[in-house]
């Protein structure tokens, strides 16, 4: 016997349910498998207000660019009117495992009116959508979905893969950084997390607020007191995280994307990041405006942004090695740093990872 693996691919995502009703609107090429329903949000820093409210949101965009990861990281789904399978959208959605669909030309967006129109039906923002990223449809409304393990596939999926148990020899981990993922992961076999990629696990609730504090911070002191916050909230991911995972390998990526990611970009949400920090909106806008960068792939990002400002590093190699300490069944953690470009830059991140994991090691 032998099967397709992008068959196998569309069984490890949540499926709608086959008896519910469906409303389909319109279609467009299916990016990134899975079944997603939530609220129509327009912009990535509506997408991430809503979801910290606890609202699950489908992203809609004409096309997204980099400036949308976060929204994409808090949607449930993502749907854009242009764009083909090897578009922005679709590459990352794949690799945060977010249901997608791209292509949707016979819909148009209307930013202004915050609206998407496909014929006579007008969805508003905060209008329900459901969307297919394995058959591409486009649904009005929000159709129940199923987990994979609930699911008749995904009970056949679990059957396959322990046949193959027997014969196999090669190992597979996991990405996941959230606890949800982590847990869906050890379900379906992953004998650890080949990539823990942290920063997406700032997006949410009172991370996102620690981490603009530190990133608005104006000097060293006030740097330190946020991340100081950041430290309880990402080692308590860790404990998660590796209680979880108990004893099976565990990949962690340090700290990865420019800073100007984490900040909203709509006049309204600048304005209220301002009042939440407690500053002129000014100078919130100075500082974003300092931080924007222009080739965000390869500007001050990565092993750079932990050589410039060493007390991230220095928190993150806490809250991690503090974790592992504190979990009886620990498992083998592994400490990535991205984006080194010399030797040199790893020798100086290396340098405060080994202080850290010695000063945690003597506490």
């Amino acid at each position: 016997m032998r099967l397709k693996p992008q068959l196998l691919e569309h069984l490890l995502h949540p499926t709608f349910d086959p008896t519910a009703q469906k409303k389909v609107i319109t279609k467009g090429l299916p990016a990134s498998p899975g079944a997603a329903a939530g609220k129509v949000v327009f912009c990535a820093d509506e997408a991430v207000r809503r979801a910290n409210d606890g609202e699950r949101v489908i992203l809609v965009r004409s096309e997204t660019s980099p400036d949308d990861i976060h929204g994409l990281h808090a949607a449930q789904g993502v749907l854009t009117i242009t764009g083909g399978i090897t578009s922005h959208a679709a590459v990352v959605a794949r690799g945060m495992g977010r249901p997608c669909v791209v292509g949707a030309g016979r819909a148009a967006v209307d930013l202004a009116a915050r609206t998407l129109r496909v014929g006579d039906v007008v969805v508003k923002e905060g209008d329900r959508l459901s969307i297919d990223g394995v058959t591409g449809e486009v649904m009005l409304g929000e159709v129940p979905t199923m987990p994979p393990t609930s699911s008749v596939l995904g009970k056949q999926f679990q059957t396959l893969m322990s046949w193959t148990d027997l014969f196999r020899s090669l190992q597979v981990r996991a990405n996941a950084e959230t606890i949800a993922d982590t847990r869906q992961a050890k379900e379906f076999g992953a004998e650890g997390l080949g990539l823990v990629r942290t920063e997406h696990m700032f997006f949410a609730g009172r991370r996102i607020v620690a981490v603009r504090q530190m990133i608005l911070a104006s000097d060293q002191k006030e740097r330190k007191e946020a991340l100081h916050k950041l430290l309880f909230m990402q080692r308590e991911d860790m404990v998660e995280l590796f209680e979880i995972m108990s004893g099976l390998p565990v990949t962690i990526r340090l700290l990865d994307p420019p800073l100007h990611e984490f900040l909203p970009h709509t006049e309204s949400e600048l304005a209220a990041v301002a009042r939440a920090a407690g500053m002129p909106l000014e100078r919130l806008k100075r500082r974003a405006n300092e931080i924007q960068e222009s080739n965000p792939m390869l500007g001050h990002r990565g092993c750079r942004l932990a050589i410039t400002y060493p007390e991230i590093c220095e928190m993150q190699a806490r809250a991690i090695f503090g974790a592992a300490a504190q979990v009886k069944n620990c498992p083998m953690v592994e400490v990535m740093v991205p984006l080194v470009a010399s030797l040199e830059e790893f020798k100086t991140i290396k340098e405060i990872i080994d202080k850290t994991a010695q000063a945690v090691q003597a506490e």
